[in-house]
């Protein structure tokens, strides 16, 4: 289980999250809804530790958590807004780079987990592809398979519909579902109230702090 308590964070004199209490529950999804500028995407980056938190602690299953140390990304994955591929690395390239650096997984044991997640994600073929010869629903799998590679145990999205139709939005609400019916804690930042509806076990809306 992941907890968050008395969490606040400001830019500024800005405050975006102010007193924040929150629990995610192991295998359930849980969607950060809102308006632009009320601090969904800041939220998401404290929890993986992109941002510092001014006050406040994470916990994970009981015990303090610190996103920004070395080893979180074995904890908490992230699948980014515009992907962050390595334009000049293959599919396969990309996936097994995080495994290979910082688990330190040789590369036949990196190579066969990750086509074991390019075939899950129906990417199989698009294993020796660049992110240029890719469209924008499988640059999201890839993205997803990348972050699954490092086996976390908890998986954050950031807007994973903003730029998708809604064929390809109704094909990542299938894999979030199926990450879920395997047991992956997820996180989703959307702004899409019929996307959060379809998946969420529960829902925290945000919403602009004025200044």
């Amino acid at each position: 289980m992941l907890e968050l308590r008395n969490i606040n964070k400001s830019f500024g004199s800005r405050k975006i999250i102010t007193d924040l209490n929150l629990q995610v529950e192991d295998g359930s999804i849980l969607c950060i809804v809102g308006e632009s500028g009320g601090g969904k995407t800041t939220l998401l980056r404290c929890i993986s530790g992109l941002e510092t938190i001014d006050s406040g602690q994470l916990l994970v299953d009981g015990r303090p958590f610190d996103p920004q140390a070395t080893t979180s990304e074995a904890v908490i994955g992230v699948v980014f807004q515009d992907y962050n591929l390595f334009p000049h690395l293959t599919v396969l390239e990309n996936i097994t780079l995080a495994p290979r650096l910082v688990l330190k997984q040789d590369m036949p044991t990196a190579q066969k987990a990750a086509r074991t997640l390019l075939t899950q994600l129906s990417l199989a073929d698009k294993a020796t592809l660049y992110p240029y010869q890719l469209s924008g629903g499988q640059k999201q799998r890839v993205a997803i398979a990348r972050a699954l590679a490092m086996k976390p145990q908890f998986l954050c999205y950031d807007e994973p519909t903003s730029a998708l139709d809604p064929t390809l939005s109704q094909a990542v609400k299938e894999i979030i579902l199926s990450l879920k019916a395997q047991g992956m804690t997820q996180i989703v930042v959307t702004h899409d109230w019929d996307f959060a509806a379809a998946i969420a076990d529960q829902t925290l809306t945000v919403t602009p702090v004025q200044a």
